[in-house]
């Protein structure tokens, strides 16, 4: 049933429950039991979670507290370790600075005295910079010492003492750097290394040694330098320049500055968009601050305008006495010890290291410790830097030590070399000196360097070092006296031995500067001399000199009373041949050293000073430098090379073409390897392109006659700068006449040869025969050719050596030369040959024509020359030559004079060596007196030429200032101007002579006014009121040489007279005008104070004329020598004519007693004429015999080429053969 189903699933189920039950009642009492066991132990989790967590808590608050503790113990140690570093740090610093403290306390007083000074030393360093550049060290020196400093102290404002330039304008470094790039250290060279590096204008450096020059080049080659002429296409070159901000250099500049680069000369910016322009040509740049511009210059003494010297920074770099000893020191003491110089050099440029180290460690220093933010001790860089500063002092301090220990034993040692630098140092000055003599004497420091060095090594060595050194000075001093005078000319060589002698002796002390002064000048002064002179045959301004004489030292204190008290000795020694080498009066050979005694030959035997100054050269020197070396051609290549042209100075009759050619034919030149181009007009491309084929094949080259192409010159000097690598074997020669327009840079690169016809009738006629072979004596037939070839060469010799008594031998100087004799030769084989063929006489007056009148005669302007050129070819060609019965000789004087009849060239040549080497002026057919002039005239070029080559500084023999001695001669010209002005008026017509009154007067004021201005303007400039121009400076330069300023003298009439006779001369003229006006014409005019005596002389003619009634062409005058010699012994005036004095007779004498010329009298170079009477006459009516027309001229100089200064024709007496 379902109820029992029921019941039955119910019993089921429980017995089912039973047993689950059963089971399940253990197992849920063992669930109690773990329940209450997991209740435990839950319990007994949570409370070990409980104290887990306390735990936890704690130990994280520990640990808290730990981090804590580290970091506080952390922080501890580092500030420990900070103190610990600092305290280190701390004492280095104080060790390191303590060192500095002195000297940084002491620098620091220092700086404030120097801030105190600052403004004294920045006016001087200021006017330095802008005034000082264009003069020399010593005026230099004396501007900044003596005047400048002075006028500050006047001022009161505060200057450092004794100033140096150098302490505020740069460093020892800097000076140090710039010796690296070749700048000397003497203190000029630093002064001209300030000037071109400060100076706010461009630089234009006066450089003729070229030092400024390579420093700069050496200086910014870096950079790149752009160097340039203004002969060159520069401009695109500047304009990069300046974009760039680069240095450019202009050199080799002339007296003109371009006038394009004025803009960058007067920095004339614009401001475009702030930036600033400057406008060049048509181009407008952008201006680079970091751009320079420098110019150089090789001119000695350029004259640029005060527009140039405004716009650029004139720098005088001349080289000086002492600055170049100290660098030929370097030399000398590098080759004799080269050891020791090498140790000097190092010794410099470790010094040099080691101050540029500490500055750069200083300022290191400096910087660190302005620059340092924070604490100074933790900056480790500083503390480093400090502690390198330390190591480095203590290091150089020790160097330094040891230095200036080496540097005085180097410095020891050094001083035993200085003679001989000073000696080569004296040597160059005397040589480059020879500039002011002739343009063409120009030469460099390198070529001078370059003989130095030969000399250093040629001299004899000795182990013994005294005589070592003196055998260095001896041949240093051979071998540039033969350097020299292989270039210079042979009237010029003793000038040149004299100037060498006196410039060794003034470095010894030789010298005493107020006799060395009188040597030059003699007796300047304008005063006229209060004692007479007591005897007539001392010459009068022998005796004005005499009196400067003895007041020069007290040894000649008595002479003049002396030569009083014995008049017959002092006359016996001035009679005497050769006073010179005669033993003096009274003992005064031994009273007074032999430069006294050369002054007093000066005064009283003026004609013997040159063979008294060879002596003086002789006992100071040695007889070596009184006889130049001869000219070989052999040693003339040796000294050469490929990139060194050899420069042939010319003088008439000259011609070293073939001596050359001879050489070059030893050598191997000969043909195609010698060129051979004679310059003119076009003939510039042809050079260029022999010498671009002569350099390139290692070719000989010879230009001819330079200075007839100067213009090409400068393109000429461009090619010898651009030759690259010249062949070895190049050689090129030049020939030219000595020319103003000779390029500077090729005669100081050239080894210059000057050739000279030989001189002396001997070696002229030798050489004559040395170009004679004997085919072309055997060319003409006739007996007469061989004779008369012999006579045409000795009187060609005559007529050259003729030249050497100057105006006595020839009025005008003529070329006569080879090809006059060549061609008179052919002439002479032409007609004998001719003569010979048709058997006729001998054409003697054809034969005198052609030779006299056209060959030589071509080139003679002077119809009393061409006068003397036809006497002798009447004395030498005619049938006496060949009279057998009375021989004929050229001349009997000291020697036989004769001619060689007959015999091959071998035989003539050894006839002529059987001539003398001296011959007396009577061969020449002229008085001994004439040697005495040629001495005379020889003597006074040596004073004018030692005059030239004076530096314009010096004394007066008072011992005053140039300026002084100036001042007072100006003074005292003013002193002697005549105050009141000359006129003449008259209301009437004026007659001819007057008429010649109102134009001497015109012409005389117009020099008075000229004197006056001139000698106010100069005195003012003097004292610094007005600019000293240069033509204020040449008078100055003229009153301080006793001299007549040249502005005076083209106002004056010609003159040769010094300041002190031309100024009697001058107040003497105003006399004669004066009296001329107030009293009327004189009886007897003064012909040597008329500014135009021929205009007296026409107008004399004239007024004749007008009262004769002659016609004025058809007049002329004659003259008659009176025997009034005063004027008071002319009684009345001459109706026609006048008498005229003040004449002088030259080259003979006028016997009074007889009225005629004589021969001179020996001694007796010039006579005062008697007065001489001019009277006008018709010239149909004139018949004169036994007259010598004789010229009359204004001056000794005679006339010029051009007929200046000959005034008229007098005639003189005679009672002998014109010849």
């Amino acid at each position: 049933s379902k109820a029992g189903y029921g019941l039955l699933q119910w019993v089921v189920a429980m017995v089912k429950y039973y047993d689950v039950a059963k089971g399940v009642a253990p197992k849920r009492a063992r669930v109690a039991e773990l329940q209450a066991s997991k209740e435990a132990a839950e319990e007994n989790l949570r409370a070990i979670t409980n104290e887990l967590k306390e735990l936890a808590e704690n130990l994280e608050k520990l640990n808290n507290d730990k981090e804590e503790q580290s970091a506080k113990l952390s922080e501890l140690k580092e500030e420990a370790d900070t103190m610990t570093r600092r305290l280190t740090a701390a004492s280095q610093l104080i060790e390191g600075l303590a060192s500095e403290r002195t000297r940084w306390t002491d620098d620091l007083e220092k700086m404030g005295e120097v801030k105190r000074r600052l403004v004294g030393d920045c006016l001087l360093c200021a006017a330095f910079v802008s005034y000082a550049g264009p003069f020399n060290h010593g005026f230099r020196t004396d501007m900044i010492d003596k005047c400048w400093a002075a006028q500050v102290s006047d001022k009161e404002i505060e200057k450092t003492q004794n100033f140096k330039l150098q302490t505020l304008l740069t460093s020892d470094v800097e000076i140090a750097a710039w010796a690296g790039n070749g700048l000397p250290s003497d203190e000029l060279c630093v002064q001209n290394g300030i000037l071109v590096t400060r100076s706010s204008r461009w630089p234009l450096c006066v450089d003729p040694q070229m030092q400024i020059v390579s420093w700069i080049k050496k200086k910014e080659e870096k950079a790149p330098l752009t160097v340039k002429t203004f002969n060159d296409e520069y401009i695109k070159f500047l304009e990069l320049a300046i974009q760039y901000g680069k240095p450019f250099l202009f050199e080799n500049l002339d007296e003109e500055l371009d006038p394009m680069i004025d803009p960058i000369l007067e920095k004339r910016f614009t401001i475009v968009n702030g930036q600033k322009m400057i406008q060049l040509g048509d181009s407008q740049l952008e201006w680079n601050e970091a751009f320079m511009l420098m110019m150089t210059t090789k001119l000695m003494n350029p004259k640029y305008t005060p527009e140039v010297m405004g716009k650029a920074s004139i720098v005088n770099c001349v080289i000086t006495l002492d600055g170049l000893a100290a660098q030929l020191l370097n030399v000398v003491v590098g080759f004799e010890r080269p050891d020791l110089e090498e140790m000097r050099q190092t010794l410099v440029q470790q010094m040099s290291d080691n101050r540029q180290v500490i500055k750069q460690l200083e300022d290191t220093l400096l910087r660190e410790l302005a620059a340092s933010k924070g604490s100074i001790l933790d900056n480790d860089e500083l503390i480093q830097t400090l502690n390198n500063a330390k190591a480095k002092s203590i290091e150089i301090a020790a160097s330094l030590a040891n230095a200036a220990t080496t540097s005085q034993e180097i410095d020891k040692t050094r001083d035993l070399y200085r003679k001989v630098a000073k000696r080569g140092s004296i040597l160059y000055f005397a040589m480059s000196g020879m500039v002011s003599i002739s343009e063409m004497y120009e030469y460099s420091l390198g070529s001078f360097l370059g003989v130095f060095d030969t000399a250093l090594r040629e001299a004899k060595p000795d182990k013994i070092v005294d005589n070592r050194l003196k055998n260095l000075r001896e041949k240093m001093t051979q071998t540039m006296y033969d350097y020299t005078c292989m270039g210079i000319f042979e009237m010029h060589k003793l000038l040149f031995s004299f100037q060498m002698t006196t410039m060794i002796l003034d470095g010894d002390g030789d010298l005493i500067a107020r006799e060395f002064d009188f040597y030059m000048k003699g007796n300047t002064s304008l005063d006229k001399i209060k004692d007479p002179c007591p005897f007539p045959w001392i010459p009068e301004v022998g005796w004005k000199d005499l009196q400067l004489l003895k007041q020069l030292d007290d040894s000649l204190r008595n002479l003049c009373e002396d030569i009083k008290s014995a008049g017959d000795e002092w006359r016996a020694w001035y009679d005497s041949e050769t006073p010179e080498s005669t033993e003096m009066p009274q003992g005064y050979n031994n009273k007074i050293d032999i430069f006294k005694q050369v002054l007093l030959i000066r005064c009283l035997r003026p004609d013997r000073m040159i063979t008294a100054t060879k002596n003086l050269i002789i006992a100071k020197l040695g007889d070596y430098y009184v006889q130049p070396p001869s000219l070989v051609y052999d040693k003339i290549f040796e000294k050469s090379n490929e990139r060194m042209p050899i420069v042939f100075i010319l003088s008439p009759g000259a011609d070293p073409q073939s001596d050359v050619a001879k050489l070059g034919d030893t050598l191997g030149f000969s043909g195609t390897k010698f060129k051979f181009v004679s310059l003119g007009q076009g003939m510039g491309s042809v050079a260029q392109q022999s010498i671009e084929t002569g350099y390139q094949r290692g070719h000989w080259v010879m230009l001819q006659n330079c200075h007839l192409l100067t213009s090409w010159l400068k393109t000429l000097e461009k090619i010898l700068e651009n030759m690259h690598k010249p062949h070895k074997d190049f050689r090129l020669w030049l020939t030219t006449m000595p020319t103003q327009a000779f390029p500077m840079g090729i005669l100081q690169r050239s080894l210059k040869v000057v050739t000279e016809p030989p001189e002396g009738l001997k070696l002229n006629i030798k050489q004559s025969y040395a170009k004679i072979s004997d085919a072309d004596l055997d060319s003409c037939d006739h007996q007469a050719f061989r004779p008369l070839m012999y006579v045409l060469a000795f009187f060609h010799a005559v007529v050259q050596d003729r030249r050497k008594f100057g105006r006595i031998g020839w009025n005008v100087s003529y070329d006569f030369n080879e090809s006059d004799f060549k061609v008179s030769a052919k002439l002479l084989n032409l007609y004998l040959q001719k003569s010979f063929d048709q058997q006729e006489i001998l054409p003697w007056e054809t034969l005198r024509y052609l030779i006299g009148e056209a060959m030589y005669g071509g080139r003679v302007t002077d119809n009393y020359d061409r006068r003397i050129l036809n006497t002798y070819l009447e004395e030498y060609m005619g049938d006496f030559l060949f009279d057998e019965n009375v021989k004929f000789f050229f001349s009997r004087s000291m020697h036989d004079y004769d001619c060689l009849m007959e015999g091959n060239v071998a035989a003539y040549q050894q006839a002529i060596l059987g001539l003398p080497i001296n011959q007396s002026p009577m061969v020449f057919g002229l008085h001994s007196n004439a040697e005495i002039n040629y001495y005379m005239a020889s003597a006074k070029d040596i004073y004018s030429g030692l005059m030239a080559m004076q530096t314009g500084t010096g004394g007066d023999s008072g011992g005053m200032s140039r300026e002084d001695l100036i001042e007072k001669t100006a003074t005292d010209i003013q002193g002697k101007i005549p105050k009141d002005e000359l006129k003449f008026i008259k209301d009437s017509i004026p007659t001819p002579l007057e008429v010649v009154l109102i134009q001497e007067i015109e012409r005389y004021e117009a020099l008075v006014k000229r004197m006056v201005v001139n000698l106010a303007d100069l005195k003012r400039a003097l004292k610094g009121e007005i600019g000293m121009t240069q033509a204020l400076d040449d008078i100055g330069t003229a009153l301080f040489n006793g001299q007549l300023p040249g502005a005076w003298a083209k106002l004056s009439p010609q003159t040769e007279k010094p300041l002190g006779s031309w100024m009697d001369h001058y107040l003497r003229r105003n006399k004669q005008y004066s009296d001329w006006t107030l009293i009327g014409e004189p009886s007897v005019f003064w012909l040597s104070g008329l500014h135009i005596p021929e205009s007296l002389l026409s107008a004399l003619v004239q007024a004749s004329c007008r009262r004769r009634g002659w016609a004025l062409d058809k007049s002329t005058l004659y003259t008659k020598v009176t025997v009034f010699t005063n004027r008071a012994q002319v009684t009345t005036k001459l109706l026609d004519g006048t008498y005229v004095e003040g004449m002088y007779l030259e080259g003979a004498r006028w016997d009074m007693e007889a009225g005629c010329l004589a021969r001179q009298r020996p001694k007796e170079l010039i006579q005062v004429m008697p007065f001489i009477e001019i009277i006008p006459v018709e010239a149909n009516r004139l018949k004169l015999r036994d007259e010598l027309p004789t010229p009359v001229y204004i001056t000794q100089l005679r006339r010029n080429a051009m007929g200046v200064g000959f005034v008229f024709e007098a005639n003189l007496h005679t009672k002998e053969h014109p010849s």
